[in-house]
């Protein structure tokens, strides 16, 4: 099932699920979701489910414009599993429930649907705070510092995703530049958030 996950500064503050045919949202307490900020319009923006999975959003003409992955929409636009809605300072994480990557269909999976669950981890590599282990335990957790860069890290049946999220640094994994599209982590893989370095830890629970 469809499903949108708003954050401010990286602390989680609505998780919805699209059932309804049309969802909006806005300031006003008519609204299917209600985000009670002077940046949010009355009426800012609404989403359409056709089929199961497939959703549209749509501007409704508000003041200070609705972006996905960081342009502005202009015109109904079909969303994408890991997009990223940004209304001022609300950041809205767009999921499916298919997580259409391509991985849930390789014979790998199918073989880890009967292993034990996996604890999933980043432990920091550098600076005051190395050693320090911070588990991934929320269907979306953010890394980082807002305004300098900030990625998310979401947890969906066939693993766990990263991509950047907000800021002008770009962060890297294992050397590579991150961008809005989600990459899957693998045990091991190494993540530089402005200098500060984090390894990827899965373990069976």
């Amino acid at each position: 099932m469809p499903q949108l996950i708003a954050t401010v500064e990286g602390v989680e503050i609505k998780h919805v699920y699209l059932t309804k045919d049309r969802t909006t949202l806005g300031r006003k307490p008519g609204n299917d979701i209600v985000l009670d900020n002077l940046v949010v319009s009355g009426n800012h923006c609404a989403f359409e489910l056709k089929g199961l999975a497939d959703v549209y959003i749509e501007d409704l003409g508000s003041t200070n414009g609705t972006f996905v992955n960081n342009r502005r929409v202009k015109e109904r636009q079909l969303l994408h599993d890991g997009d990223t809605i940004a209304i001022g300072h609300f950041r809205i994480q767009f999921l499916t429930a298919s997580g259409d990557s391509g991985f849930g269909q390789t014979t790998a999976f199918d073989s880890m649907m009967g292993a034990a669950p996996l604890h999933a981890s980043f432990q920091v590599l550098n600076g005051s705070s190395s050693g320090l282990e911070v588990p991934v335990v929320k269907a979306v957790t953010t890394f980082g510092k807002p305004g300098v860069t900030v990625v998310a890290v979401s947890h969906r049946r066939n693993g766990f995703f990263v991509a950047h999220l907000d800021g002008e640094t770009v962060p890297t994994l294992n050397g590579q530049p991150l961008k809005a599209d989600p990459v899957l982590l693998a045990d091991g893989d190494v993540l530089d958030l402005a200098g500060t370095r984090m390894a990827f830890q899965l373990r069976e629970q």
